[in-house]
């Protein structure tokens, strides 16, 4: 089994250790030269329906379990860390520090499932996915995840919101109040704000379209 890593922003993994992004992206040259193509994951193995999760590619130390499934952009995944696992508690610490902030795939390229291009970047059509895995350094600067599954079934109260304007939003807790409080006018007024705060209104601004239409 081949291996290969993805960078991608971890900020966003939340407190029940829940997490989606992207594991590959289809189209761009990665930093060991390889391209992969839409459509190129061929062969998925799966446990009840769901890709396994490790720590760092270590078949002893299994974290989670992932829903995958390919699209125009690449293989995402919907991921959940099984928080009863000490490896998985390790990995959730890490993630959310930044201390691990790329993910990588476990792989093998099928029979015929790979050329190279005259530029000499191999080009990957047909590949069997036995696993992915939180890694510190990423290949791919283009993969991200990109949302936690805190999602609107899960807001019930003005509380919720507010956790989720600080875990997904990077607010502070000051920030996060006056905005789950009064809305964006309130926020406005709130002085001072740190360079990290431009980087949470953007993601927030995305996701409240998902959360909120």
């Amino acid at each position: 089994m081949k291996t290969k890593d993805v960078r991608i922003d971890l900020k966003t993994v939340g407190d029940v250790g829940a997490f989606q992004g992207y594991a590959a992206i289809f189209g761009n040259v990665d930093d060991g030269k390889d391209r992969i193509l839409p459509g190129a994951f061929k062969e998925i193995v799966k446990t009840d329906g769901k890709v396994k999760t490790l720590y760092m590619h270590n078949v002893r130390q299994p974290i989670g379990l992932a829903v995958v499934g390919q699209d125009s952009k690449g293989l995402h995944f919907d991921a959940q860390l099984e928080l009863g696992l000490a490896a998985a508690r390790e990995a959730h610490v890490a993630m959310k520090s930044g201390l691990v902030d790329g993910m990588s795939i476990g792989f093998d390229v099928l029979d015929g499932g790979a050329n190279f291009d005259e530029a000499g970047v191999r080009n990957l059509t047909g590949l069997k996915l036995y696993e992915i895995s939180p890694v510190t350094f990423g290949m791919n600067p283009l993969a991200r995840v990109e949302a936690i599954k805190q999602l609107a079934g899960e807001i019930k109260t003005i509380r919720d919101y507010e956790s989720f304007l600080r875990d997904v939003g990077g607010f502070d807790r000051a920030r996060a109040k006056a905005l789950a409080s009064g809305g964006w006018d309130a926020l406005l007024k709130v002085r001072d704000e740190p360079a990290g705060d431009a980087e949470g209104v953007e993601l927030l601004a995305a996701l409240s379209g998902r959360l909120f239409r």
